[in-house]
């Protein structure tokens, strides 16, 4: 039995599943998920020692690759002051102009711990600031796993094959309207027929939970105009997008002002920390100044922060999207040129420093699409790959992620992988 197996067998005595997030599981594609141990630039290391070229990055938040040292040194430097305070620091100030400086349509914004945090919060926000209790979202698009949002989501709930989830009431579902993703006419008549109900919209504006879908420009365009048109808050759920795809975001990419943006993984630069933000006069509805309730214990934690900023300061140096762009570019150009070459179904799409792969023959425009792909052979091209030494997201529905740490030789490896894997099946 390998290192791997024991300690899946033994994290199941205790914790419900073995694991502290479902696609870790390893569910979808079966088999034992790899208990890592290290990680260092592009590479991790499972508990049986066996290296991988990384493209996970722990879900997105590691763009700079495992371990970067500058950012090491900032959350030990941090640490070494305090682990948590309870209180304002005045790191909190410069990470918040930071992110209001580089995203225009933040003109305030607050710091949470996690990703559902933010959705869940900015929801509430825009309910208390319009009156109205209906939520417009998308099929496939995950945005958390609070109640309301649960309804036909994407990530785990696809993996798993559930639509939803048991024990969301149907009375909080009821608030929820559920549209095909990409879809303009069917987003149209909905506002056309429920507009003055609908508190706000909210969209993953590269969708990266039902493998990568990027939204089309018409898309964008309708979903900007109705919500103005109606009254609605525009939600932009950058927790995954956000300075992944470009320094400006998805937003900076698609030429739009949202409302409200909710960001994650990469302000966090690893580290549980996740914002939302937007206009000031939607803003000021959150306690303390007005009557929306949002706290958390550990909001704006000083170690996160540091981690955050280092990051965020990093990134925003001149060429690096260029070049993580190029890079990521690179790895799906190479995987469509094998799928070509083999004649075989087996596409890529790539946005800023996130891909997508695809056992179809063109890439997905909607969930419609994604779920018509060939799951069972991703599967076993998944774990051909683990073999091939390349670690890919362990489920056919999660998009990946290129890191800054990605060589050109990782690249190439991993193409060459993927050539030999399918040609063996």
């Amino acid at each position: 039995m390998s290192r791997n197996e024991e300690l899946f067998a033994a994290a199941q005595r205790h914790i419900p599943g073995g694991v502290n997030s479902p696609v870790r599981a390893f569910g979808s594609v079966g088999g034992t998920p790899r208990f890592f141990a290290k990680g260092e630039g592009a590479y991790v290391w499972d508990a049986d020692g066996q290296r991988y070229i990384d493209y996970v990055g722990s879900w997105g938040p590691l763009i700079l690759g495992h371990c970067h040292p500058q950012v090491i040194e900032a959350v030990e430097k941090a640490a070494r002051n305090g682990m948590s305070f309870g209180a304002p620091t005045a790191a909190e100030i410069d990470l918040a102009d930071l992110l209001c400086e580089l995203l225009p349509s933040i003109e305030q914004v607050r710091l949470v711990s996690s990703g559902t945090e933010a959705t869940m919060s900015a929801i509430r926000l825009a309910r208390g600031y319009t009156g109205r209790d209906k939520l417009v979202k998308f099929e496939g698009c995950y945005h958390g796993h609070a109640d309301s949002l649960l309804v036909k989501a994407g990530s785990g709930l696809l993996t798993f094959g559930n639509p939803s989830s048991a024990g969301v009431p149907a009375a909080v579902a009821a608030d929820t309207l559920v549209l095909p993703y990409n879809d303009v006419a069917a987003l149209e008549a909905l506002f056309a027929e429920q507009g003055a109900a609908i508190a706000a919209l909210i969209v993953e504006p590269v969708a990266g939970n039902m493998n990568l879908v990027p939204a089309s420009k018409e898309f964008v365009a309708a979903m900007r105009k109705l919500t103005q048109d109606h009254g609605a808050v525009l939600i932009y759920d950058e927790v995954m997008t956000g300075f992944r795809v470009g320094l400006g975001c998805a937003q900076g990419l698609h030429g739009i002002t949202p409302d409200l943006t909710c960001l994650g993984k990469v302000v966090g630069g690893g580290m549980p920390l996740a914002a939302f933000g937007g206009r000031a006069d939607i803003m000021a509805k959150l306690a303390p100044l007005g009557p929306v309730y949002q706290a958390g214990t550990l909001s704006g934690n000083p170690l996160a922060v540091a981690a955050g900023l280092t990051t965020l300061n990093l990134i925003r140096q001149p060429g690096f999207f260029d070049a993580l762009t190029a890079r990521t570019a690179q790895l799906a150009a190479g995987f469509n040129a094998v799928g070509k070459e083999l004649n075989t179904a087996f596409t890529a799409h790539s946005v800023g420093g996130m891909f997508g792969v695809y056992m179809s023959a063109t890439a997905p425009q909607s969930y419609a699409d994604v779920m018509a792909c060939d799951r069972a052979r991703f599967n076993a091209f998944f774990h051909a790959m683990l073999g091939e030494g390349v670690y890919l997201a362990p489920s056919a529905f999660e998009a990946g992620f290129v890191s800054a740490a990605h060589s050109d030789a990782d690249i190439a490896a991993t193409i060459a992988a993927a050539k030999r894997v399918l040609l063996a099946l």
